[in-house]
C-alpha cells in the first residue's frame, strides 16, 4: 500500500485536473500487474512481438504513436525509442513509475501526451465522433499502435453512462465509440496495429464457465492475425475458486 500511495502522490501533480480521477484506476492496475507478473508475461511478450513485427515492415521510422501506452509493460518502448526519431505515448494518465522509467534513462525523443481517446464527450455534446483526428497533426507519422485500449473505451463509457444517466446518450453509444476508434485507425495514412481483448470468461477450477461477456459489444476487429488468452485475474487474485480469462486479438488494421 505504501508503494501505491507514493505512486499516486507522485502522479497527482503531474496530471491535469480533468484526468486526476483516473489515477486510482491506473495505480490499481499497476499493483495488479506487479502481483500477476508471471501469469501476464506471455500476453505482454505476445503484444511486444506483434508490435515489433509490424514496425519491421516499415521503410521509414520517423514518428511512432502508442495509443493507450498505460504501464508500458505490453509495449516494446525501449526498442521503439531506439528505432524511431520520436515516440509519442498517449494515455489519460502517465504514472510516476512510468515517468521514472523514461526520464531515469534520459529518453529525450519520448513525448508524453495526456488525452481522452474515447470520443465520449464529443458524442455527448455534438454527436460527432473523431477521437483520433489529432493524429492528422502529427508530422512524419509512420506507425500507430492501439495497445489494449479498445475494450476500455466501452467499459469506461458504460461507467460514465451509469453516472450521467443512460437516457442522455444514444442507445448504441458503446458500439459507436468502439467502431469510431477502429474507423479512425483504418483511415490513417501509415502502418497501424491494434491489440485488444475482445471478451472475457469467468471459469472455475473444474473448467466450468460461469460468465462470459463480449467486451466489444458486437463490433468486429478486422484483419485479425493472432489470438491468445490473457489471465487478467488468475486463481487467487479475485477468488481462489475462479479465474477471469480474456481473449486477445492482434490485427494489422493498415
Amino acid at each position: 500500500m505504501i508503494l501505491e500511495a507514493l505512486n499516486y502522490a507522485g502522479t497527482y501533480w503531474k496530471t491535469a485536473p480533468e484526468f486526476r480521477p483516473h489515477i486510482r484506476y491506473s495505480v490499481n492496475l499497476w499493483a495488479r500487474a506487479n502481483r500477476c507478473e508471471k501469469p501476464w508475461g506471455e500476453h505482454e511478450e505476445n503484444c511486444k512481438r506483434f508490435i515489433l513485427s509490424t514496425a519491421s515492415k516499415l521503410k521509414q521510422r520517423r514518428t511512432a504513436v502508442i495509443l493507450g501506452s498505460g504501464l508500458l509493460r505490453d509495449v516494446p518502448w525501449r526498442q521503439l525509442a531506439a528505432g524511431f526519431d520520436t515516440l509519442v505515448l498517449v494515455d489519460l494518465v502517465h504514472l510516476a513509475s512510468v515517468r521514472m522509467k523514461l526520464y531515469g534513462r534520459k529518453y529525450r525523443n519520448v513525448v508524453l501526451n495526456s488525452r481522452d481517446l474515447s470520443g465520449y464527450d464529443a458524442l455527448k455534446t455534438s454527436g460527432l465522433i473523431e477521437p483520433l483526428s489529432f493524429l492528422r497533426q502529427v508530422p512524419y507519422l509512420d506507425l500507430v499502435v492501439s495497445a489494449n485500449l479498445l475494450s476500455q473505451i466501452g467499459t469506461g463509457a458504460r461507467h460514465r453512462m451509469e453516472q450521467d444517466g443512460a437516457s442522455r446518450m444514444p442507445q448504441d453509444t458503446l458500439q459507436r465509440l468502439i467502431q469510431a476508434h477502429i474507423d479512425g485507425l483504418s483511415g490513417l495514412p501509415c502502418k497501424v496495429c491494434l491489440l485488444t481483448d475482445t471478451s472475457f470468461d469467468i471459469i472455475d477450477k473444474s473448467g466450468r464457465l460461469h460468465q462470459q461477456e463480449d467486451l466489444l459489444h458486437g463490433v468486429t476487429v478486422p484483419n485479425v492475425a493472432h489470438q491468445w488468452d490473457w489471465p487478467v485475474a488468475p486463481f487467487g487474485e479475485e477468488s481462489k475458486d475462479y479465474q477471469i480469462l480474456h481473449s486477445v486479438v492482434a490485427s494489422e488494421v493498415r
